[in-house]
């Protein structure tokens, strides 16, 4: 290892053990304030958990499963076929993320996730007529408006609900189907961010990437909550936009197409979700054309329309959700402990390996940037590009106050790209950095029982 690489090691360290010193002060901080006053609302600081160390049916399966992608991942993602990977990928990620959910056994990690009185599916049985509950949809989300809806339903568009009538309307209702659901969908996040990678840097960056996207943490949230579908689909968009902007698929105009009905989408499945605007920015700044954007522009607006020709009215809704936000416990819980205590949950959810990685990004954006401006840009700088669009993207819902608590889930879209910063780990550090991830994952689920 020359001098160089040592220093930069040792700088990745030193950024790594501050990001754990963080995560501690969090925990204590956090800890204490609760303590006193009660009013963080969180059993274990910043996590929205409990301490309850166990072990479970998917304990031998997520320790073989680490041992294996840290022996052989990196390898093997440097050998197999395109093709192969993205099948290996994606069946890796699925595998892990169902190995981490029945840690807490099926019923209490999988079945009973959704399916509590915060949750969307408590709704599903309100939308027997959709269009009728579409119109009366914003009379409901204050807590004192009659039959007010339940916390996730009030804090979201409908998209997200409806996603699960219409799931319960084709025969598979409940909650072990609804988590089937956003495990399934949500693992293939892993497949188009390969894909993002591969039209927007380049292959060999993709491949650097998978083994960590494959045991990210934040496969704890992916299985099971309905953020982990959200981030699929915000990872969708992304895909479907870069292959558009690259000319690198058969029908890129399709491609522009589908991207904008996805972000379209992703907009009536969260209110948060729109940021992703800052992300498909970037595409296009990096691949430095316009071209997809009037057929994206004409996509997005498919869904928007949809909703609002049914009676849903996107803004009232958001004015009243904040409102509902400020009624709850959001207008309880300090903005001054949540606004960095968020970029600590962070932490545990990318893990320290993408915080290595984010301190490599932010250390070449300066050059990157002045290249991105001539065209003339390396890999590396396409790759810097997007992770500072997501990181920007995730510190402005940080700022907004609108985030308190519960980021775990509610960033996964966002983590989902920051992850890729791993990219830009030296090959010789790969597998440690690779351990540390496990081992994050691993003892987050074992020794807490996360909320989601």
């Amino acid at each position: 290892m020359s001098t160089t690489e040592r220093t930069g090691h040792r700088r990745d360290l030193t950024v790594a053990g501050i990001a754990a010193l963080v995560v501690a002060a969090a925990v204590v901080i956090g800890a204490s304030v609760e303590a006193a006053d009660g009013t963080l609302h969180l059993n274990w600081p910043p996590l929205y958990a409990r301490w309850d160390p166990h072990v479970g049916p998917g304990t031998p399966a997520a320790l073989a499963l680490a041992v294996a992608v840290i022996a052989y991942g990196p390898a093997l993602a440097a050998r197999l076929s395109w093709r192969a990977l993205l099948l290996g990928a994606w069946a890796a990620s699925l595998a892990w993320i169902w190995s981490l959910a029945l840690i807490d056994g099926f019923h209490r990690g999988v079945a009973e996730r959704l399916t509590t009185k915060y949750e969307y599916l408590r709704s599903v049985d309100r939308f027997e007529d959709i269009p009728a509950t579409l119109r009366d949809f914003t009379r409901h989300i204050l807590i004192d408006s009659p039959d007010h809806w339940p916390a996730h339903t009030a804090g979201h568009p409908p998209g997200a609900t409806l996603t699960f009538v219409l799931l319960d309307r084709v025969g598979l209702g409940g909650g072990a189907w609804a988590a089937a659901f956003c495990v399934t969908v949500g693992s293939t996040a892993v497949l188009a961010v390969l894909i993002t990678l591969r039209a927007l840097a380049d292959e060999a960056t993709a491949r650097r990437a998978a083994p960590f996207l494959v045991l990210a943490p934040a496969a704890i949230w992916v299985g099971v909550s309905a953020d982990g579908y959200f981030a699929a689909v915000t990872a969708w968009t992304i895909a479907l936009l870069a292959l558009a902007a690259t000319r690198t698929v058969r029908f890129p105009a399709a491609a522009a197409l589908g991207s904008g009905l996805l972000f379209g989408l992703t907009c009536y499945l969260s209110y948060g979700l729109p940021l992703f605007g800052l992300v498909a920015a970037a595409v296009l700044l990096i691949t430095r054309t316009l071209r997809p954007v009037p057929l994206f522009l004409a996509g997005a607006a498919v869904v928007p329309l949809a909703f609002t020709l049914a009676g849903f009215d996107w803004w009232e809704a958001y004015h009243l959700l904040v409102e509902r936000y400020y009624q709850g416990a959001g207008g309880i819980r300090p903005y001054g402990y949540f606004v960095w205590a968020n970029l600590a949950c962070t932490v545990l959810v990318v893990g320290l390996a993408t915080v290595a990685g984010l301190r490599r990004t932010v250390a070449s954006a300066p050059g990157a940037l002045v290249r991105l401006r001539t065209g003339r840009t390396t890999p590396a700088d396409r790759l810097t590009a997007l992770v500072l669009a997501a990181l920007l993207a995730l510190l402005a819902a940080d700022l907004s106050g609108m985030s308190k608590a519960e980021t775990e889930r509610i960033w996964l879209p966002f983590a989902t790209f920051l992850l890729t910063a791993t990219a830009l780990l030296p090959r010789a550090a790969r597998r440690p950095w690779l351990t540390a991830q496990a081992v994050l994952a691993l003892l987050v689920n074992h020794l807490l029982f996360t909320g989601w």
